[in-house]
């Protein structure tokens, strides 16, 4: 065998590895997202905040989901999952579910408490 096709060979061997690689990491990243479910993250406000105002906009992240809700109401995310949406807080102390479910049917919840005065 010459140098030529030695060096052909390798260059075949790597390129087929870097290939399988690169098929393995993508589908580890694929069955991870289906493994985890659904995911809710509130990024504002913090969970126990104490609010002047009525009006407060709920911001966050949902990840993974197929229906989402923020009391019992559905409401809608963008095309990166991420939600931004108002609510009318009662005077004292409030308590804000948000719900979400895959296509799979699991269900996650987070329960934010906020503070009204």
């Amino acid at each position: 065998m010459t140098d030529r096709h030695k060096t052909r060979k390798w260059i075949k061997i790597i390129s087929i590895s870097t290939f399988t690689l690169f098929v393995v990491c993508y589908a580890l990243y694929e069955v991870q997202r289906i493994a985890y479910g659904p995911r809710i993250t509130i990024l504002t406000p913090k969970n126990g905040s104490l609010v002047s105002e009525s009006f407060v906009n709920i911001l966050g992240k949902a990840e993974n989901i197929k229906d989402i809700s923020m009391n019992d109401r559905k409401i809608f995310i963008d095309e990166t999952g991420n939600f931004d949406e108002k609510i009318l807080l009662s005077y004292g102390y409030n308590l804000i579910t948000l719900k979400a479910s895959d296509k799979f049917n699991r269900k996650t919840e987070k329960t934010l408490e906020i503070v009204y005065k």
